[in-house]
């Protein structure tokens, strides 16, 4: 198979698993840390298992792993969160993902977001959407976490707050045309970003940092705290009005 289709197939087969995990939880344990490390750690085991068979060769980022440092002089890294959004999931909820991306001599070269709770997988092997300006701009937030910059953000630009779990549950929804932008200024790891970014990226949707820079991953310190995801007829708007925001706050 070819990294796209492992990437897919590895975050369907976590998912799965989770699912089960999660379906089999009794009401006692919903919402409980014992059902979110169970969850890590299954998947976790999982997606070490099955990269070791099919990219040995490869090294691996993961949120739940110790990080290895060889990772820094290899070509070809696996950037996974084995479970994005514990909360949601051992809340019995369905806005959480699996993340499964792939890094290749600078830049994501591959990834899948798997939707458990959705029944739906979403990788780089799709072809690019049309994009069109909508009437009135819809923006995923958390539903617990929304920070000031996005609360004033969507103030700016008379935007809908649309409420929603994980940070790839979130992208995901711009890519499947739920909501316009993503927006996120509240601290995340690159396993949190890169395999949403990867596939908004086929999807021919804008990603960056929120000053404009590029995302850029495999770094020293995995921190890379905040990301635009948004439909590209929107990007230049939403980053001059993130900037405006910026520029008030000093």
């Amino acid at each position: 198979m070819d990294d796209t289709a492992i990437a897919a197939s590895l975050a369907e087969g976590a998912g799965r698993l989770l699912r089960e995990v999660q379906q089999q939880a009794s009401p006692e344990e919903l919402g409980s840390a014992d059902l979110k490390d169970r969850g890590d750690r299954i998947s976790q085991r999982y997606l070490d298992r099955e990269l070791t068979e099919n990219r040995a060769a490869d090294a691996v980022l993961s949120e739940e792993a110790p990080d290895d440092a060889g990772r820094l002089d290899a070509s070809r890294v696996w950037i996974i969160d084995p479970l994005d959004g514990t909360r949601e999931f051992s809340e019995g909820r369905d806005d959480w993902a699996v993340h499964v991306a792939l890094w290749e001599d600078g830049e994501l070269a591959a990834g899948a977001v798997a939707l458990p709770g959705l029944g739906e997988t979403l990788d780089t092997g799709m072809p690019a959407k049309t994009w069109s300006r909508p009437d009135r701009i819809r923006l995923a937030v958390s539903r617990s976490r929304a920070t000031p910059l996005v609360s004033a953000l969507a103030e700016a630009l008379d935007a809908e707050l649309i409420p929603m779990g994980s940070a790839g549950y979130k992208a995901c929804a711009v890519i499947r045309g739920e909501v316009d932008a993503y927006v996120h200024t509240g601290g995340q790891y690159e396993w949190d970003s890169a395999a949403p970014v990867a596939v908004a990226r086929a999807a021919g949707l804008f990603t960056s940092r929120v000053d404009g820079s590029a995302l850029e991953y495999n770094n020293a310190n995995p921190y890379l705290p905040d990301l635009v995801v948004c439909n590209p007829l929107l990007a230049d708007e939403v980053l001059r009005a993130v900037g405006a925001l910026n520029e008030r706050a000093l």
